[in-house]
């Protein structure tokens, strides 16, 4: 069967090909995004397996329509403690985004996912007994950015986004105290969550940049590494 440029054949067609090919990005972010929640202790080795498996195969471009970055990062801080903790850990996350759109500005916006973990412990003793808690956050999001291609500055890519995220919560709680000695565990009150940024990185060599990203969300600080695939 022939699709003419413009009929309604071939508008349905390439609808019925993105929609598959979404579906398939979706199920991959959705399947990478429960082993890292089942798996949390493997997050920290994948992510600087993933940055020394890519790091030989990158070439260097201006960001741009096409061009593609993954990322590892450390977050600091963020909007999720809202009940008492005695202590949190930084965030782990990896990140990637490809240039799609350029507009005048100059500029491109980018689209993206984003997987990451984090998690906050309150430790507590009473009457030579202790009890622990943990909240354990596996957060998946789609990001997107304005990438500003407008100063002179060479090496540096600035840009500013927004994270739409799914925000997935275990909590667990242990005792010691003999006549309430028991183990709680489970997943509860997982939410939609909403972080906003503002961000630059700086590359080092051709293909490797350090990255700086200031916000509200996840975290309010993420600091890390970025290599451009294209």
């Amino acid at each position: 069967m022939d699709y003419e440029a413009g009929s309604g054949k071939t508008d349905t067609f390439l609808t019925y090909c993105c929609a598959k090919k979404s579906n398939k990005i979706v199920s991959l972010f959705v399947n990478f995004a429960r082993f890292a929640h089942q798996n949390p202790g493997n997050m920290k080795k994948l992510l600087f397996l993933l940055l020394i498996f890519t790091s030989h195969r990158i070439s260097a471009q201006e960001f741009q329509e096409g061009t593609n970055v993954i990322s590892a990062g450390l977050g600091l801080g963020g909007a999720f403690g809202s009940y008492s903790y005695s202590s949190q850990s930084p965030g782990l996350s990896l990140q990637y985004e490809r240039g799609m759109w350029p507009i005048d500005g100059p500029g491109v916006i980018s689209l993206g996912g984003y997987i990451g973990m984090k998690s906050y412990k309150y430790e507590y003793s009473a009457y030579n007994f202790s009890y622990k808690e943990k909240w354990n956050y596996t957060i998946i999001g789609i990001r997107s950015a304005y990438h500003y291609n407008g100063h002179n500055v060479e090496k540096l890519d600035i840009y500013g986004g927004a994270m739409l995220s799914y925000n997935i919560l275990s909590y667990k709680f242990t005792s010691d105290a003999p006549a309430n000695t028991f183990s709680v565990k489970g997943d509860y009150n997982n939410r939609i969550g909403f972080s906003l940024y503002l961000g630059g990185r700086y590359y080092l060599t051709d293909n490797l940049a350090g990255f700086l990203e200031l916000g509200y969300g996840v975290s309010y600080a993420n600091i890390g590494l970025a290599l451009r695939l294209k």
